[in-house]
This record gives C-alpha cells, structure tokens and sequence, in this order.
C-alpha cells in the first residue's frame, strides 16, 4: 500500500473513532439505551409495553381574558420600536405587558428581545417571569436554565432541580439525574456546581445514576479519586452497567488500566454493545488496528446493517491493506447509508477511498466513478481537482481542463477560486505544457494580482519557458508583497546561480532564505549548489552535505555528486546518483548531469 493511502486513512480513522477515555456522551446514550429513547429534566417518555404508565404533562392555562386595545397597542408599539433598533423600550412594554396580563407568550418574546439584543441579565428577567406564568413550560425551564449557567449565581436553580426529580417518576429520575449533571458542568463555578449535584442527588443513594453523575462531576472537578471511588460504587449497585464500567473506564488516568477494565468486562458480559464499541475505538486510538478490526467484525455480527460499524471496518481494513476487504464493507456502506435518506451522514470520505483504492489496482475509470459521486460541500474542489489529476494520468488532459473551469464557474469565493486555477495549471506543468500553464496563471494573476500563491507557480512555470524576466518580476514582486516569504529569496537566488549569473547576488539571496528557514533542506542544497558555483569548493560540500542529511532527497544527491565528482570522490558521487536513479528513474536532472558528464552509471 502506498503511503498517501495510509496516511488519510488514519486521519480519517482518528477523527471517526473517538478515545475510549476522552469525556463524551457515553452516559447519554447507555442511559437511553437502558431507559428510554429520549428523556428531559420535565417529561418523561411514553411507558414501554409492560412498564408503568407516565403521568401526563399538564399544560399551563393561557388567560382567559380577551386582549384590551390598550394591551394590543403596547404590544403592536413594542413590536415597532424593536424593528427600529429601540430594544430596550420595547423590551420594558412588553415585559410589563406580560405582569399586567399575566400571559407568558408575552414574557416569551420579551427574554427573545433581550436576547437578540444580547442583554442575558435582561432576558433571564424575562424568562424568571415566563417559567412564573408557565411552569409546566419545557422551553421556559430549558431557557431559564441556560441562562442561568452564564451567570455567577446558580444557586437558585437548586431548589428547582429538586422538587422536579422528587416529583418525578422513579424510572425517569435516573436519566434526569445524568441531565442535571450534564447542565451543571457548563457552570463557571465548577467546585459550586458539584457541591449543588451533591445535594441535588444526595436523596437518591441507590440509584446507579446518581453515583455516575458524581463520578462524571468529579472529573470535571479534576477529582480523579472520588471520580473513581462513585463509578465503582455505580458498578457495584449493578455490575453488569455498560454505563457504569464506561464511567469508570473514563475516570482511569491510566490508559492501558481502563483498557483492561473494559476488557475484563467484555469477557464477563460480551453481549455489551456499547462496551464494544468504546473498546474498538480504543484500540483504534492505541493504533492496534488488526485488534480493533476483530471487535468491530464481532459488532457487525448482532447489526449487519450497522453503518458506524461498516464504516469503520472499511477504514481499518484499508489501514491494515486488506483492500478488497475494505471496498467491499465501504460499498456495503454506501448502499446501506443511500437506503436512508434521513441519515445525514457524509459519504465522501468513503467515496475517496473507494476511489483510492480502485487507483492503487489503475482502475482509473471506476475511480472516476466515484469521485463523480461526490456532492459539493467542504471537500468538493479537491475532490475536482484530483478527478483531473486522474483524467490527465489517463491521457484526457482537456477532459480534466473542463471539470476545473466548470468547477471555476461554480466556485463559491476567492479562496476555492485560487485553488481551482492552481490545480488547473498543475496538471499542464505535470503535462509539460509550459505554455499553458503559463497562459491560465497570467489570466488568474489579472483577477488577483497580489495573489502571492499565483505569483509564485507563475514564476516556476516561466522558468521552464525561459521567460526569466517574467519570472525575476513575479519572484520580487512577491518580496514585496510578502518580505518574509524565504521561497521567493530561495528561486530567485537559484534561478541566478543555475544559469551561473549574477552569482554573488545569487548568494545574497540565498542567504536570506537560510535566515527565514534555516533548517530547510532546499534552502540549503540552493545554497550549496550557488557556492559551488562561485568556486567555493569546501563550503558547497559542507552546505550540500547538510542538505541531504535533512532530507536525502534525489536532486539534493545529484548536486552533491556533481561536487564530490568535480573534487575526485567519484566512487561516492556515483553511489549518489545510483540512489537518485533508484528513487526517481525519469529525473531529468540526472540524465542531464550524467550526459555533462559523460558518465555512465
């Protein structure tokens, strides 16, 4: 497999699979998986087939009275000023309409005004007067809470939480609970916020939720022992709790000890869905990829359809270069994931490397195929470009040409403007069609002139047509525009000492880019090779030396060989060049160099 392949199925891998440890939703969903489908602070979910039946919510009564005009006109007035820019008055008229009519739409919209005009002090006034007026209401009690959590005092919100988890049914006050805990952790006052959880819960000492929203608390509260100490409690009150061992597993600072915990647990208890995953997403995250591709196999057994479960084996199968594995779970993907609609998972990553692999066996028509699938969104000018890459490796250079100029028509802004002409002209260098490369940067460069990208590829595109002078201009118009850019001072400087003029300039130039970017290999090999050329033997060799023990890169080792031949090493020059020929076979700088020669290899 080569290596690009490898490397973008790890991102993607890494961004997919979350850490085992890393502080997530993890209690959220095991709770809803072991409770209900959806659960809040104020209303419980419809009773399953055999369980007991909830209370039903009741609604909070509207007044009954009809609207006065007096009322109608505060109210239309209010509504106008708003429109004016004149919050603050009709914020006032409304909330005072609300008191006198005792009607919480219109406290409602007074915390709306408040909060549009960013006053969160003013709409939590607002929003204390709506959950008065409704306090059945789950949007009043979301808003109050919400806006509680940005102030210093959220002490008031205690005796609320509890009197709601005290009149709550017993089977909807678990999840409640971890709701509650969630809520409190987006206080400022962390240490205040775990000290009102403590109280909050303290009359629940058997529910296994309480002791995980402790834990959960603590954590968050950098108290890793009494993190630890409340999740354990939790497992013990029922030890076959996914939530419970996924708690514990990530209050655990040791990474390999929480990894055994889970585990020791699977081997108890392998039917834990969730403890599955979490334990696949850790290995991911350990890099033990053919380890992970087993437990994720396994969860592919219980829901052959699942597309978390295909998505990932198609990505560790392709880590682990088990390609046609890997296309095969990625295509079920796709099929599964177009069958529903409603899902809004992205495909393109799968798409890509459906595409990339079809390349690795030159399939390039079904690799086509599949990046013509890809829908536009963040990824869908590089996804343009490289079709073009890959119509112009199968000899459709015009084809690729009109994707990237359709796809210029379409583009959204400058930047993916930018990046569609520079992609444009890189298959036409890649071509060796100098010209035209040249011909479409000279036309971007009118549209953004001190596009220092454009001026730059305009300047390497004109060097091998041998327009020097457009070349020079565009170098130094970018020392310009950008006086710390070291890549402009670098060609500029090697252009001058590779057609041996202007040498001690050449130099001058070069030397500036060391002082930008002392450390980089190029620089150096341009400087070595300027020294080289203004005769000074020991410190071209010193320099080239440098550069290729940055990077052995081929043409950094055939400037070197040239020194170390013009100097008599001619035995360790030709082992240079064998090496640049062993890497780049068409290097054109090497047949070059070897014909000056006249040297045979």
């Amino acid at each position: 497999m080569k290596k690009p392949l490898a490397i973008v199925t790890l991102s993607v891998m890494l961004s997919a699979c979350a850490s085992l440890r890393q502080p997530s939703e993890t209690d959220a969903t095991t709770a809803a998986a072991a409770t209900s489908k959806k659960q809040t602070l104020v209303k419980a979910t419809p009773a399953r087939k055999g369980q007991a039946k909830a209370k039903a919510q009741p609604e909070d009564p509207l007044p009954t009275p009809e609207l006065s005009d007096e009322v109608l006109f505060r109210i239309m007035s209010s509504e106008i000023a708003f429109q004016r820019g004149q919050w603050q008055a009709a914020y006032v008229t409304l909330l005072g309409a609300a008191q006198q009519t005792r009607d919480p739409r219109l406290a409602k919209r007074a915390a709306e005004m408040a909060l549009a005009a960013r006053h969160p002090n003013e709409a939590l006034a607002a929003v204390r007067l709506w959950t008065e007026l409704a306090p059945h209401s789950d949007e009043a009690l979301q808003n109050y809470l919400g806006l509680i959590m940005l102030g210093d005092n959220i002490s008031e919100i205690q005796p609320l939480m509890a009197q709601r988890l005290a009149e709550a049914d017993p089977q909807a006050r678990g999840p409640m609970i971890l709701q509650i805990q969630r809520l409190l952790m987006r206080a400022k006052d962390k240490a205040g916020a775990y000290t009102i959880l403590q109280d909050i819960v303290a009359p629940y000492p058997t529910l296994l939720e309480t002791h995980v929203a402790l834990a959960q608390g603590a954590f968050s509260n950098r108290d890793g022992e009494r993190a630890r100490d409340e999740a354990k409690q939790a497992l013990k009150i029922k030890p076959d709790s996914e939530l419970a061992i996924l708690t514990l597993a990530q209050v655990t600072p040791d990474g390999n000890e929480a990894m055994k915990l889970v585990s020791d647990f699977l081997k108890k208890y392998p039917d834990s869905r969730e403890v599955r995953v979490a334990y696949a997403r850790g290995l991911v995250e350990q890099k033990q990829f053919e380890q992970a591709r087993s437990q994720f196999q396994t969860l592919l057994k219980d829901d052959k359809d699942d597309l978390t479960t295909l998505y990932a084996l198609g990505i560790l199968n392709v880590q682990t270069n088990h390609l046609t594995e890997g296309e095969t779970y990625l295509k079920r993907y796709l099929e599964v994931l177009a069958a529903q609609p409603e899902d809004e998972r992205d495909p393109t990553q799968a798409l890509l490397l459906l595409s990339q692999i079809a390349e690795e066996r030159n399939d390039i028509p079904t690799a086509l195929k599949y990046l013509e699938q890809v829908e536009p969104g963040e990824s869908y000018n590089a996804v343009q470009i490289r079709r073009a890459q890959l119509m112009t490796k199968s000899g459709d250079i015009d084809g690729a040409r009109k994707v990237l100029q359709q796809a210029q028509s379409d583009a959204g802004n400058d930047r993916e403007l930018l990046q569609l002409i520079q992609g444009e002209a890189q298959i036409l260098r890649d071509s060796e069609r100098y010209q035209d490369a040249a011909d479409v940067l000279s036309a971007g460069l009118k549209r953004f002139p001190d596009s220092t990208d454009l001026l730059y590829d305009y300047a390497m595109v004109t060097d091998k047509t041998g327009n020097y002078k457009d070349m020079e201009t565009s170098l130094r118009k970018i020392i310009e525009l950008a006086p710390n850019n070291q890549h402009a001072y670098n060609a500029l400087g090697y252009s001058l000492a590779d057609r041996n003029i202007r040498l001690p300039e050449a130099v001058s130039l070069i030397k500036k880019a060391v002082e930008l970017a002392p450390e980089d290999p190029f620089i150096a090999d341009s400087l070595g090779w300027a020294e080289f050329r203004m005769g000074n033997m020991d410190e071209a060799e010193k320099e080239l030396r440098r550069a290729y023990g940055l990077r052995p890169d081929p043409e950094i080792g055939i400037h070197l060989g040239e020194i170390l031949w013009t100097r008599g090493k001619q035995d360790e020059a030709k082992k240079l060049w064998r090496e640049a020929q062993s890497k780049d076979p068409k290097n054109d700088v090497l047949k070059s160099t070897l014909e000056r020669l006249k040297v045979q290899l």
